[in-house]
């Protein structure tokens, strides 16, 4: 218990400082003008993000089985820098590793059923070096008012695929409140067509607690700013230490709930590629290869693969 409470401390200490040390340096009257001045002036874009491991033809699902996210978002970009301003909804899905396991044979170990619903607005600045810093606040619910019931069983009955047989067991409801940020020091550019940019990342909240490091490499025709026109293949690694994970867990304030487990404290995530961006639309597929989230589970049962698509629409 004392190392799970340090561990929890080191991470939200890291993110917290992380956060703060993103802030704008301008007072909130300042940021508010910028973001109108973002949204007079600004190249328009609408993000859809999905996540789903129906996508690679699994009909068992498991773990981090579905996400969606619409975002909205204003950029200018200007005087060797783009500024972004945007707003953003969406709906991560988790279930038990096989969604066809009645509430009396899932494993002790396996993941909780559970649901978590946001909404956030977010602010971007990216700099002619490559460099980037960002930071956004989520709020939302986690439990059955997130609707991933009704989500995941609307979505397999048109697809024609199985129904999830414990959704019943899911975590009992908590509002959440999320600080989130992310901050890249440079992009190295060593020829025309590749680059190479690290970055550090981290979540605050009674939802997720953790602290992370990533580098995104990419080859072919590369963009500066977000959404010009790009053709390029990408490779990301990601690590991340956890603090706390309420989807495990359950909620931080919440308690009786069925299902609980301890979430591992490291995890690492590879993703591979393809983006296109034109003057109108962009597309990005991938697969992400997620390392196992559940302490307790060996890493042959607790891994999994997950497909990724963005679409983007610019008015």
């Amino acid at each position: 218990m004392k190392r799970i409470v340090a561990s929890f401390t080191s991470a939200a200490r890291v993110t917290a400082l992380l956060t703060v040390a993103m802030l704008p340096s301008v007072g909130a009257a300042s940021a508010i003008d910028e973001y109108r001045d973002v949204v007079a002036r600004g190249r328009h874009a609408v993000v859809a993000d999905i996540d789903n491991d129906s996508m690679l033809l699994k009909r068992d699902d498991g773990f981090y089985t579905s996400g969606l996210r619409m975002r909205s978002t204003w950029t200018v970009a200007e005087g060797g820098q783009a500024r972004t301003w945007g707003w953003h909804v969406g709906q991560e899905l988790y279930t038990a590793s096989d969604i066809n396991l009645p509430p009396a044979r899932i494993g002790r170990n396996d993941h909780p059923y559970a649901g978590w619903l946001y909404a956030g607005v977010a602010r971007e600045v990216s700099e002619s070096s490559g460099g980037f810093r960002r930071f956004g606040l989520d709020v939302g619910c986690l439990g059955p008012c997130a609707g991933g019931e009704f989500t995941q069983r609307t979505l397999h009955s048109l697809l024609n695929q199985p129904q999830a047989q414990a959704w019943s067991t899911q975590l009992r409801n908590e509002f959440g409140v999320v600080l989130h940020g992310a901050w890249a020091p440079l992009r190295w550019v060593p020829v025309r067509s590749f680059d190479l940019q690290p970055s550090v990342h981290g979540r605050f909240g009674n939802i997720f607690t953790d602290a992370g490091v990533q580098v995104m490499m990419r080859a072919g025709q590369l963009n500066l700013f977000p959404h010009q026109p790009a053709l390029y293949g990408f490779l990301r690694a990601d690590a991340r230490a956890v603090g706390y994970n309420a989807t495990m867990q359950g909620g931080y304030f919440s308690g009786a709930n069925a299902r609980t487990v301890a979430p591992r404290r490291a995890v690492g995530e590879l993703e591979i590629g393809v983006a296109w961006q034109g003057q109108r639309f962009g597309l990005s597929a991938s697969v992400v290869r997620r390392g196992n989230e559940v302490a307790d589970l060996p890493n042959s049962q607790g891994s999994q693969n997950f497909a990724r698509v963005q679409l983007v629409y610019l008015p």
